[in-house]
């Protein structure tokens, strides 16, 4: 059944996930920060509007993909964001990246003007954005739930209503946890590698298919190999995203010693200008460590 969406946020993330659900045949209104973007939605069949206003004003759903919690704070709940121009009944998805503690306050605001939410983020990057095979976790109402995952489906392969409002962001921050503590070492062992004068390339294929194999090998060996790092998730971006599942597991009294590890070698990158690179130039963390620069 076709949907009137609302999708506020047409980043790298969001851009090709608003394209997709036209493509599934819903009708979608974007607004993001350039003009360029929503330009990019309307050349996919897709409709701009100059403002939030314009987007939600006849919406049924309202998704919003945006950087971190201010903007989430400021789009749904700031003078002139969703929550201003929407009414009751309408289902306003958050698939960006936040604390549960954001979720919780937008829900909270939401349900009392009758408006229902859902905390949906993803991991997969950009290339399972672009191929829609997104892992969604969902937290919110079941019954919200099961409106949203026709639409969700569209979006990815995995999609999974993990428990209430927050847990969708809690599952998320867990999930960015592994990826970063994967894409630590996968960056080690490719320096061990290569400082032991093995065929690299091989050896990364023939590790992809044993016990070390791994969506982040998988996903980013070409990156290491290439040492090309255009961002499919940056750097700043993932070193939110350690703050947040710090911030999470010390309020629930749970150790990460080795997570403490990555998001210190994360905010170590980002210190030494490489934020605004995709997360896989970890490895040129590991290069200085190294004693041999990055390449």
């Amino acid at each position: 059944m076709s949907r009137r969406i609302a999708f506020i946020g047409l980043g790298i993330m969001g851009a090709p996930m608003a394209a997709n659900l036209v493509r599934a045949g819903h009708r979608v209104t974007g607004h993001s920060l350039t003009q360029p973007q929503i330009d990019a939605l309307v050349a996919v069949g897709g409709h701009g509007a100059g403002s939030i206003a314009e987007a939600v004003r006849e919406a049924e759903v309202v998704i919003t993909m945006v950087p971190a919690d201010p903007q989430v704070e400021e789009v749904i709940l700031g003078a002139g964001g969703v929550l201003e121009h929407t009414g009751p009944g309408t289902l306003v998805i958050d698939m960006s990246s936040v604390a549960p503690q954001t979720s919780a306050k937008v829900e909270a605001a939401a349900r009392a003007k009758g408006i229902r939410t859902l905390d949906a983020p993803v991991s997969g990057g950009e290339a399972g954005a672009v191929e829609a095979v997104l892992s969604i976790m969902v937290g919110g109402a079941p019954e919200a739930f099961a409106e949203a995952k026709p639409l969700l489906d569209a979006l990815g392969t995995t999609v999974v209503h993990v428990g209430p409002t927050g847990a969708g962001q809690t599952v998320k921050a867990a999930n960015q946890l592994i990826v970063a503590v994967n894409l630590q070492v996968l960056a080690e062992a490719v320096v061990f590698l290569e400082n032991a004068g093995v065929d690299l390339a091989a050896a990364l294929d023939v590790l992809g298919g044993g016990l070390a194999g791994s969506a982040v090998l998988d996903r980013k060996k070409a990156n290491m190999l290439d040492r090309a790092f255009a961002p499919g998730f940056r750097i700043d971006l993932h070193h939110k995203d350690m703050g947040i599942v710090t911030a999470a597991a010390r309020a629930v009294g749970a150790p990460l010693p080795l997570g403490a590890v990555a998001a210190q070698l994360v905010a170590s990158a980002r210190a030494n200008g490489d934020g605004s690179l995709d997360h896989s130039a970890l490895l040129r963390g590991v290069e200085r460590l190294a004693g041999r620069g990055p390449r």
